[in-house]
């Protein structure tokens, strides 16, 4: 009976351990998923100013505030996934932004600083 305890034991622990990995793969994926949503969000934002000023006009405010707001939604979507996705890593998720960093905490933008928890680039 010890025997088929221990196998029993293990066979759950390597379950978990699936299960576990296959939930941090959807997570992965739906911040792929959210990070595409905004880019093209970004690139619509773009767009939307660009044609504006070859147009010598400027943008609708009711389209700059939807725009905006859409890819803020995107991007606090985003945060919240790297934190999930911390959490199931088993480390520290990153607290939350207020002024537009990384949310993966990767390299800083070009001409920023690096952050000052970060190793610096190279």
């Amino acid at each position: 009976m010890g025997l088929l305890g221990r196998l029993k034991r293990e066979l759950q622990t390597a379950g978990d351990a699936a299960k576990d990995a296959l939930d941090e793969g959807k997570v992965r994926i739906e911040i792929f998923r959210v990070r595409q949503s905004a880019d093209a969000a970004a690139q619509a934002l773009g767009y939307a100013v660009h044609r504006a000023r070859r147009d010598g006009k400027e943008i609708e405010p009711d389209a700059l505030k939807r725009l905006d707001d859409v890819l803020a939604t995107h991007e606090a979507d985003a945060e919240r996934l790297q934190r999930e996705l911390a959490r199931h890593r088993g480390e520290t998720p990153p607290a939350p932004s207020d002024k537009g960093d990384d949310p993966d905490g990767g390299d800083p933008r070009p001409g920023e600083p690096p952050k000052p928890d970060a190793p610096p680039a190279g």
